[in-house]
């Protein structure tokens, strides 16, 4: 048959032909790639088609006779390959919906047109054409493959045709069954689901309509028609406005009074209006619920005509159901019109009861929910919402969330009522339940653009929002998160729930938003005022990562905010710990070092390594150390940016090394800035006056000194450098830069040069000056009378009396006296030690009493003589610890826990008891209650204190009176030692045991 449908073309030449059809396969192989619908079945119809190219060009050249089966065989070509042009062309022109519509006819074209050109290219006179054997092989293949090549309509595809041709069957589709279905269509066909896109689609698919009716195709525009009032219910089919109209014109029509019901609408069982009326085999009319009940319990017969029944017989009475559908939505939508006066009539209970007729009718069709839109209820509805009554306020949540859900035109209607937003952004700090109701609302009108927009604009609105998603009501919390996701569209939102605590969209927005967005983000966590618990949440959630990526490959700009973050976050020692762990000190090394970088910048970086070395200081002993500066060379070129760099910067780098100091590295610290003459360097900066660095410089130095290599202390510190210091104590007003320069002076080497330039430069009275001053109970200055005490002990050394006059007489010792009560533990430390100094030059500066002359009754009283010395002593002239009371404060001192502090203050009070001075002193030990303590050291965990104490209990129990008060209690600690301590120690024990009695005294087993 084919071959006669083209035997009328006979005469056109078979080589023009051919070059037809190879022109008209290169126009569809291009059309291919601009088809809107099937893309991979037309690229496999090109795919054959460019195959078939080559081989027409090959018969056009070859072409010789004019064989009338080549001839046929080429028409029946030419004309199929037109065809798929055509299909082709129509499918990059038509509308998308329509083309889906038709998919099932298109992929049926398809296929027959690729069997019908295989069948063309299998009728080719093969045998008497001087073809190639490879072309020959080459139309074989694509006979047989164009052939078996198959199309099928997508899964999607075939889905959204069942479900509209069950919506048009059933009869029983509705808005949201439109919506759903447009939505389906959207994405099947790759276009955009907001309402915009898809009204535009659909009037592009009723334009299509027309063009079918112009073809008079009366099925096809039937079943159009039928898809056309199908989709028509979707909200995005028609404007508000043609919806709105098109309601008020019908419900104008119907009057103002609902109509009864026909007597056919009853069932003649129920006597009530059916709602699935069925058609039984009499004709009679039930409802389903109440025929087939009648069927199960035995009856066959018909209720109404009493003839025999099939009881497999009951069909859908479809015209029934519709007249009845019908009538109700009549009726409803003349009452719903009615409703509306009765909310505003300000009766609380009528009001309630109106609202819940209302829920009922939008509850029982989906068209009466749109209607009760129309109507314009959403502005009474949110008035309200405004009111006091909670009962009320909870039916209208509930109410708008039914009407608003799946409607944007609802949505938009709320979107224009002032202040619907703030009403109900207002129930979400209430109660709970009114809560839950307006967190669910909330969402759905989230889903709304303007609306979205509007709502991370109310007042408050967020915080809410980030306090319910954590609150313990599950399912507002989950629509809470979801309203905040909503939200994260806008940087502003996504700020706001930064400073309400909730950094989830934050940190993604950081770790992979475009540029300018992590800008952002970075900026608020540079500027933002967090707690120490955020910037600990803000790290361990991902922060540290995105922000050292833009410090190593951001621009400028973007470095320079990614370091004010990173600044922020640092300034927490357990994030500090976690960025030193992970790396974060080489990029931040890196940008200090680039000459490129900043003043500015500069000054940032160097604060984050700041806050980096001080997280160092918080390890617990417990812990793996972690170092901050592991290579020398580091640590070097840190310490070389102080002369590079400006003020800030070096503060930073002074501050750096100084935590360092303090950190489980501290040695290995101090060691290297010692190779690189730091303390050079500080001298120098405590030379100039620039304010905050030569603070930091100070104590720095401070902290070197202490424990430092005494060589090199001694080569750099020299007069001047003392005197500075004297001129910052005195000049100061920062008490921890006066405290630092004490302590620098009471760590440097006990050099008689160095202590002879400071008593010359005038030290003593003032460091004296500060220990006056911190006499009150002022917890700021501790660590000041701390270093000022020792200080003040490097004047006593008794190798020279003229120092221990100077500071004796500028009144160190009551001073030291008080101290002992009411200083800290180092502070009492050092004023025992200081005292015992100043004790051991008491005998040979006592004086001897003078004798007396001439008639004893005329002359002065005799002075009094010291209990101790036995001659006459002051404060000021022989340092007498008994003229200075200090006796018993010292044994006070003994009642310390710590080891050194009690070691100290045994050695002053020993000073009383050496020598010829045994028998006094210790009554004057005796009456001070010191000797219970010296016992009880001989349990002490201290070696050192144990071995003091039972050297003075040897000498002391060698008098009668207290070996024989004290000797029974340090029996059994004494006995002890003879057993647990050392050889020495063992053997000094023995021999108090023998003063004692208690072994022989000639006895050599010890």
């Amino acid at each position: 048959m084919a071959l006669d449908l083209v035997a009328s073309a006979s005469f056109v030449p078979a080589s023009e032909i051919l070059s037809q059809t190879v022109e008209a396969i290169l126009e569809t192989v291009v059309a291919a790639n601009d088809v809107l619908f099937k893309k991979d079945s037309f690229k496999e119809l090109a795919t054959y088609l460019e195959r078939i190219g080559p081989v027409l060009k090959e018969l056009n050249r070859k072409y010789i006779s004019n064989s009338e089966s080549l001839n046929n065989a080429i028409q029946i070509l030419n004309r199929e390959i037109k065809a798929a042009k055509q299909l082709t062309l129509e499918c990059s022109t038509k509308s998308k919906v329509y083309l889906l519509m038709n998919s099932r006819r298109i992929v049926k074209h398809l296929e027959g047109t690729m069997r019908e050109i295989s069948r063309a290219l299998s009728l080719l006179p093969l045998t008497s054409l001087e073809l190639s054997s490879a072309i020959v092989v080459e139309i074989g293949n694509l006979c047989d493959s164009m052939q078996k090549a198959e199309f099928k309509a997508a899964i999607a595809e075939e889905e959204i045709l069942e479900k509209i041709e069950t919506g048009i069957q059933e009869r029983n589709a509705d808005r949201s069954y439109a919506n759903n279905l447009l939505v389906l269509i959207a994405e099947a066909v790759g276009i955009p689901t907001e309402r915009s896109a898809l009204k535009k689609e659909f009037e592009d698919f009723k334009k299509e309509i027309e063009n079918v009716r112009l073809r008079k195709d009366k099925a096809e525009a039937i079943q159009m028609d039928q898809i056309i009032a199908l989709l028509g219910m979707a909200d995005a089919a028609s404007s508000p406005q043609e919806k709105e109209m098109k309601y008020f014109t019908k419900r104008k029509s119907l009057g103002s009074q609902p109509l009864e019901p026909l007597q056919s609408f009853y069932c003649p069982i129920t006597r009530d209006v059916m709602v699935d009326p069925v058609e039984t085999s009499s004709g009679q009319t039930f409802e389903r619920s109440a025929i087939e009940k009648w069927f199960t319990e035995g009856n066959n017969l018909c209720p109404l005509t009493m003839t025999p029944l099939d009881t497999s017989i009951l069909r859908p009475n479809k015209t029934l159901r519709q007249s009845i559908e019908e009538w109700k939505d009549r009726n409803t939508m003349i009452t719903i019109a009615s409703l509306k006066s009765n909310l505003t009539s300000g009766d609380e209970e009528e009001v309630l009861h109106y609202l819940g007729q209302l829920k009922d009718r939008c509850e029982q069709r989906d068209l009466h929910r749109e209607w009760v839109i129309l109507e314009n209820y959403i502005p009474v509805l949110v008035q309200l919402l405004g009111g006091k009554n909670r009962d009320i306020r909870n039916r209208v949540l509930v109410m708008l969330h039914i009407l608003t859900k799946d409607s944007d035109d609802a949505k938009d209607r709320v979107a224009k009522v002032d202040s619907a937003i703030e009403s109900v952004v207002r129930s979400l700090g209430r109660r709970i339940d009114e809560r839950r109701l307006a967190v669910a609302l909330l969402l759905e009108l989230s889903k709304f653009n303007v609306l979205r927009d509007n709502i991370g604009k109310v007042q408050g609105c967020i915080l809410l929002l980030v306090t319910m998603a954590s609150g313990d009501d599950n399912q507002a919390a989950r629509d809470a998160e979801e309203i905040l996701e909503n939200l994260s569209f806008s940087d502003q939102n996504i700020i706001q729930m930064a400073r309400a605590n909730y950094f989830k969209y934050l940190l993604q927005c950081l770790s992979t938003g475009p540029e300018d967005v992590k800008l952002i983000m970075a900026t608020t966590v540079a500027e933002m005022e967090l707690t120490d618990h955020n910037k600990v949440v803000l790290l361990e959630g991902g922060a540290l990562d995105p922000l050292l990526h833009l410090v190593s490959h951001g621009g400028i700009q973007m470095k320079s905010v990614a370091v004010k973050a990173l600044r922020n976050l640092s300034s927490v020692p357990k994030n500090g710990m976690q960025m030193i762990k992970e790396g974060a000190l080489r990029p931040l090394l890196d940008l200090l070092h680039l000459s490129s970088s900043s003043p500015t910048l500069r000054e940032q970086v160097a604060a984050v390594i700041m806050h980096l070395a001080v997280s160092t200081m918080s390890q617990e002993s417990n812990e793996t150390p972690v170092s901050l500066l592991e290579s020398d060379e580091d640590i070097f070129m840190l310490f070389s940016l102080i002369n590079l760099t400006g003020q800030e910067v070096q503060q930073n780098i002074l501050q750096i090394f100084q935590a360092l100091c303090q950190s489980p590295s501290a040695a290995t610290i101090k060691t290297k800035l010692t190779q690189c003459s730091a303390i050079q360097v500080l001298v120098q900066l405590c030379e100039r006056d620039i304010e905050n660095v030569r603070l930091n410089a100070v104590k720095l130095f401070c902290c070197l000194v202490n424990d430092g290599d005494e060589a090199t202390i001694l080569e750099h510190v020299h007069k001047k450098c003392l005197e500075t210091l004297l001129r910052i104590i005195q000049s100061s007003n920062d008490e921890e830069e006066v405290a630092s320069a004490v302590g620098i002076i009471s760590n440097l080497p006990e050099n008689a040069q160095i202590t002879q330039w400071l008593v010359d430069a005038g030290a003593i009275p003032i460091i004296f000056h500060f220990l006056c001053n911190g006499m009150h109970n002022d917890s700021h200055r501790s660590q000041l009378v701390e270093n000022a005490v020792g200080a003040i002990c490097r004047f006593t050394a008794p190798s020279n009396l003229e120092w221990q006059k100077r500071a004796a007489e500028a009144g160190v010792i009551p001073i030291l006296v008080h101290l002992l009560d009411s200083g800290t533990t180092l502070t009492k430390n050092h004023a025992a030690t200081s005292l015992s100094r100043f004790s051991l030059s008491s005998l040979k500066l006592s004086r001897t009493i003078p004798k007396r002359k001439g008639c004893w009754c005329l002359s002065a009283p005799p002075e009094t003589c010291c209990q101790v010395h036995g001659g006459i002593c002051s404060i000021e002239s022989s340092f007498c610890l008994v003229e200075a009371d200090a006796v018993r404060p010292l044994v006070r001192v003994l009642e310390e826990s710590n080891p050194g502090v009690c070691e100290a203050s045994l050695d002053a009070l020993l000073t009383l008891i050496e020598g010829e001075r045994l028998q006094s002193g210790s009554k004057v030990l005796a009456q001070a209650n010191a000797i219970t303590p010296m016992i009880k050291f001989l349990s002490s965990p201290s070696l050192s204190l144990q071995e003091k104490a039972l050297h003075a209990l040897e000498r002391i129990f060698r008098l009668p009176e207290f070996k024989q008060k004290y000797g029974p209690s340090a029996q059994m600690p004494l006995v002890d030692l003879t057993q647990r301590g050392n050889s020495s120690m063992k053997s000094l024990s023995a021999r108090i045991l023998a003063h004692l009695n208690v072994l022989h005294d000639q006895s050599s087993y010890f």
